[in-house]
């Protein structure tokens, strides 16, 4: 039985990640490591968490003796590496927290993994997961390749390209077998509400204004969750060594057109009137720094993994909608942050 590590399992992208490694792999024990910040929820996992290959451990990366006892107790064989700080405007107000999660932290598990495979690093891959935004801002045309220049913009993405660069340098050094991929935007089930679609639906169903960034005139290219997920099992296990992937949806929205997509949508799932949820529009100041656009060009991936997205965003968005809206106290519980306070008296940090 192989022993994986999937470090920030209960957040968005790392709990489909999770769930989709137990479901498919029995013969795998997954060990889902997070400190369960705001953005880590358990209830994002309740359908799997009895299943016998599955462990949820309760740590920090940060804690660089924990990580190595943890490595040393469990001698994992890979490792896929989602723990992260990712939300652009607290990079911009507490940039400290993006340093030492995204750079330090990400050091820690390379120096762990290091440790427990200097015998040999046969059957063994620490993959991480990164983001299209290292690669700073495209004008109206082009499209971000594996070999584009890093030009991150704000704190966030800083913390990402230089934990990227970290993860390469350890290939090039100590010879670590590390994959690498950079995912745009992800969309979904289980999305914590400060992020825009999540944050939009929730604002619509209370009725709430719709904040959107000066004009809404940015561009970003959307993935559906799951989609990225079956990507991630893909490169783990297939992906070559040392190589980086770029993962995209070819789904690409200005934020005002998608907003203005997702207010339909709504108001046929709540049952008003065409243009209801338009008027909840709210133009407000731009972000410090705000890329224009991204896009990603995964024709690499397609081409030597034969992954592609499954799902157009229209049809991902209605998805995305029924989930939220047949999830509503999911969705009311992490907005009032109830689930945070449970999880302070439930679990120690180490």
């Amino acid at each position: 039985m192989k022993t994986i590590l999937i470090t920030g399992g209960a957040g968005f992208i790392g709990s489909h990640v999770v769930r989709r490694f137990v479901n498919k792999y029995a013969d795998y024990k997954i060990v889902n490591l997070d400190v369960l910040t705001y953005a880590g929820n358990l209830e994002n996992l309740r359908d799997i968490d009895t299943k016998p290959n599955y462990e949820f451990v309760k740590g920090d990366i940060n804690d660089s003796a924990f990580i190595n006892e943890l490595f040393e107790k469990y001698q994992f064989d890979g490792v896929l590496h989602l723990a992260a700080e990712s939300h652009v405007d607290r990079s911009i107000a507490d940039p400290m927290a993006f340093i030492m999660t995204n750079i330090v932290g990400t050091v820690n598990l390379l120096n762990g993994a290091r440790r427990i495979w200097k015998s040999g690093n046969e059957g063994h891959r620490f993959y991480h997961i990164s983001t299209d935004e290292v690669y700073g801002t495209l004008g109206e045309t082009g499209l971000f390749l594996e070999t584009t220049s890093y030009d991150p913009h704000s704190p966030y993405s800083a913390s990402k390209a230089s934990s990227d660069h970290l993860v390469r340098a350890y290939h090039d050094t100590y010879k670590l077998p590390i994959v690498i991929t950079n995912c745009s935007n992800n969309y979904g089930p289980n999305q914590f509400p400060e992020k825009l679609i999540p944050l939009a639906i929730h604002n619509i169903s209370q009725n709430k204004p719709i904040p959107i960034y000066g004009k809404g005139e940015n561009i970003r290219d959307w993935l559906y969750v799951e989609d990225h997920a079956a990507a991630i099992d893909l490169v783990f296990h297939e992906g070559k060594d040392g190589e980086t992937y770029n993962i995209g949806g070819h789904n690409e929205w200005t934020n005002i057109a998608l907003i203005r997509q997702l207010c339909k949508t709504m108001d046929k799932k709540l049952g008003r009137e065409p243009g209801t949820n338009e008027k909840l529009i709210t133009y407000v100041k731009d972000r410090a720094g705000h890329d224009l656009r991204y896009a990603i060009d995964s024709s690499k991936i397609q081409r030597e993994l034969g992954w592609a997205p499954s799902l157009q965003f229209e049809e991902g968005i209605e998805k995305t909608v029924d989930w939220y809206l047949a999830n509503s106290e999911w969705l009311e519980n992490v907005a009032s942050g109830a689930y945070e306070k449970y999880y302070e008296k439930q679990y120690v940090t180490r």
